[in-house]
């Protein structure tokens, strides 16, 4: 560095440059030229790629492996590639990200650019057994590194062969325009595998329209399926492939063709290969499943030869395709408009402090509720009550029915040590119910510290839901949404955003989750107000922002209704470092 010398790894295999015929690695097998340049922290993993792509006759580019570390690393050369004339995309392995603030800029930069498909390797959920909070419990590494890889505009591969199944489509093939894709077969297992797996990943089989059927007639047999997939029936020969071809290629509704090809005697695959890529125009994806050994292996070999990606099965071009879409969608993703609160940080301040020189890391409900009000929440009435006349003093207050829930930084699931009771409608009631939650309490948690019960007006019923945050060590503050309650655990239905977020990413996390299809109103039900929910999640993603001390934090369950109920905090708690700025 003194001297302006950068340098790679240690414990690295070197750098590879097809286009400049530069070899300065061990491996003695180079791949032809292409366009996938490949980024990895294994150099073992090199050598098996080097060597596995020459096999294929699949085109590297540049080929990288940047090993420890000690200075050049991962963003250096995603920056590097990403202004790289020669490289198309970018496939990288990974097996940790060393700047994750630093990383989040250059991958967007170089994705606004390029494909970035990345296999991210070494996740562990060790970090998530140490977690105070439902939300931290739940997130874990990957959780981070898809949050982040979403933001950013990276596409994630699965596995290795998702990797080069990705990159090779983004080398060979132009974007999608949409989710519609037609499929081309010759037999009807393999096309229903096709029709089945793009359902499930989100594609749409367009409905083949009846003008497009009726183009379709004349070129085909009467047994032959008009329908999405199209059967062009088993004795199909390149041309009749070709026909069907020529129409959902013109087709306005079709904006991706996966063709299928089984070996049958008539199929002759080298012939239809040439015929696919010769009238294939480049103006919407092909993508090919010759499925088969020996009689399809020289069709394979020259589709590779003349840019169309073919997979083995159909699943993998359905993922490559899905794969396409996901970046197609991002790249017209809409500016990003973080919207700010007016907030009453002051009184966040004072508690946060307080915690903070008292040497007190956990924020229980009363104070947790406090922040929360400074940010916009809807916090119902009521108090902590060490006693039980207490108790019953702050009920006649605030108004019946009432609700009495243990207050104890020791104790995160209230309900499963007896600490939670609702519905409570008089004086006696109340005082009984704390007697009793504070015998059961001490019985089952004998080493906890037990402050009192938070006596709280009982809201009106709704749906309930979890809000989160929890603070990655490489990402910073990552926000969590789900399905709320005693259950969160069990049906972990929950989606991860990276802090801050807009109102639309707002709006994905509700849309990510199972439970989505209750919160719009299922079987006669009401919808819950998702504007209100969206809100609730940005107001969060500002405090994790403004607050970085706060590590954890989760507000569960939160109550939201239909549209015209205020939705509000049931119950909180927050966790904070307790390093001063």
């Amino acid at each position: 560095h003194a001297h302006g010398v950068r340098m790679m790894g240690p414990n690295c295999l070197g750098v590879l440059n097809t286009h400049h015929d530069m070899n300065a690695t061990f491996a003695p097998t180079v791949p032809p030229d292409g366009h996938i340049s490949v980024i990895s922290q294994s150099g073992a993993l090199c050598v098996a790629i080097l060597d596995w792509a020459a096999s294929q006759k699949l085109g590297l580019g540049k080929v990288i492996s940047f090993g420890n570390k000690a200075d050049l690393n991962e963003v250096d050369f995603l920056q590097a590639l990403a202004e790289d004339k020669e490289t198309r995309v970018i496939a990288g392995y990974l097996e940790s990200i060393k700047e994750g603030d630093k990383f989040l800029r250059v991958a967007e930069e170089a994705a606004a650019i390029k494909p970035v498909v990345i296999l991210k390797v070494g996740i562990t959920q060790a970090g998530a057994k140490a977690a105070s909070s439902h939300t931290g419990s739940l997130a874990g590494a990957d959780m981070a590194y898809g949050a982040a890889f979403r933001r950013s505009g990276v596409i994630r591969a699965e596995n290795f062969e998702a990797l080069f199944d990705y990159a090779l489509a983004f080398a060979t093939q132009p974007l999608p325009k949409s989710r519609r894709v037609a499929v081309i077969t010759n037999a009807g297992g393999p096309g229903i595998m096709a029709a089945d797996a793009a359902e499930t990943v989100g594609l749409q089989m367009v409905n083949i329209s009846e003008s497009t059927r009726e183009k379709l007639k004349p070129a085909l047999p009467p047994t032959a399926a008009l329908g999405n997939p199209v059967d062009v029936i088993g004795d199909a020969e390149p041309e009749r492939y070709m026909a069907a071809f020529e129409v959902l290629q013109e087709d306005e509704n079709v904006d991706a063709i996966i063709v299928v090809a089984t070996p049958q005697n008539m199929t002759r695959p080298l012939e239809l290969a040439e015929k696919l890529a010769a009238a294939h125009k480049g103006t919407k994806p092909l993508l090919t499943e010759f499925m088969g050994g020996e009689e399809v292996a020289a069709g394979k070999a020259r589709l590779m030869e003349l840019g169309i990606p073919n997979y083995p099965a159909p699943d993998r071009a359905v993922a490559a395709l899905k794969a396409m879409c996901d970046y197609a969608e991002w790249k017209e993703r809409p500016i990003r408009i973080v919207t700010r609160f007016p907030v009453n940080r002051r009184r966040v301040d004072r508690v946060i402090q307080w915690h903070i020189r008292s040497g007190t890391a956990q924020i229980g409900e009363v104070e947790g509720k406090e922040i929360l009000k400074a940010y916009g929440f809807k916090i119902l009435d009521g108090t902590l009550a060490s006693t039980a006349e207490e108790a019953v003093d702050t009920a006649n207050r605030i108004g019946y029915p009432v609700v009495l829930k243990i207050s104890s930084p020791d104790i995160i699931h209230k309900s499963d040590f007896g600490g939670v009771r609702i519905n409570l409608a008089n004086a006696e009631q109340v005082r009984d119910a704390f007697d009793l939650m504070m015998l059961r309490v001490q019985r089952r948690a004998p080493n906890a510290a037990i402050r009192g019960a938070y006596v709280e007006k009982m809201g009106l019923r709704g749906r309930e839901v979890i809000l989160g945050m929890t603070h990655d060590p490489q990402f910073g503050p990552m926000l969590m949404f789900g399905l709320g309650g005693i259950f969160v655990e069990v049906m972990k239905d929950v989606t991860f955003h990276l802090a801050p977020i807009t109102r639309a990413e707002a709006m994905q996390m509700l849309m990510g989750t199972r439970s989505y299809a209750l919160l719009k109103g299922a079987r006669g039900q009401a919808p819950v107000d998702l504007m209100q929910l969206a809100t609730a999640l940005q107001r969060i993603s500002q405090l994790a922002t403004d607050y970085p001390e706060i590590r954890e934090l989760d507000i569960n369950p939160f109550i939201v209704g239909e549209v015209g109920m205020e939705a509000y905090v049931a119950d909180a708690r927050m966790t904070l470092s307790l390093e001063t700025k």
